[in-house]
């Protein structure tokens, strides 16, 4: 599993985060890259979250401290359809509820990527709850691994 995601922000070169999912990760991944009780691989991984372009959208904070952030306050949509013109790798958006939701709903989301765990919790946070309109994707790729998560990795369809 960590291959396939190392591989996944391996092919982009910026994150895109909200606010909460940027505290936790900025909490995080700085400690990482040089800490010796992780593995090589870990600190790759650490490596490139530290380094790729980080582009946070957040009303309520106003500086970034985590190295290659910068936060955007002003309309999403825009701001995205800009990025998506400029030069660079892929884009990928960890987490993120609420931001994944917005760029759902102005039709900016090219591939989704899942990762499902087999785990029933009862309770939660619906991931897909405010969608206002029904969207067509295409399976293009799935994958098992040996703990039993599957990841599935769809496009969108274009009509």
């Amino acid at each position: 599993m960590a291959e396939s995601l190392s591989g996944e922000l391996g092919r982009a070169d910026t994150i895109i985060l909200g606010r909460v999912t940027y505290q936790a990760m900025a909490a995080y991944w700085p400690l990482r890259w040089n800490c010796l009780a992780v593995s090589r691989e870990d600190i790759a991984f650490a490596d490139m979250m530290n380094n790729h372009w980080k582009v946070v959208f957040s009303k309520t904070i106003h500086q970034t401290h985590w190295n290659n952030s910068r936060v955007v306050k002003g309309d999403l949509a825009s701001e995205i359809q800009k990025m998506k013109m400029e030069q660079g790798k892929d884009m990928i958006l960890f987490g993120s509820g609420k931001l994944v939701t917005a760029l759902i709903q102005e039709d900016l989301v090219d591939e989704y990527r899942l990762w499902i765990h087999p785990i029933l919790l009862g309770r939660g946070k619906p991931f897909f709850n405010a969608i206002n309109n029904r969207q067509e994707l295409q399976l293009i790729e799935r994958r098992s691994f040996p703990s039993g998560v599957v990841e599935l990795k769809y496009s969108r369809l274009v009509k």
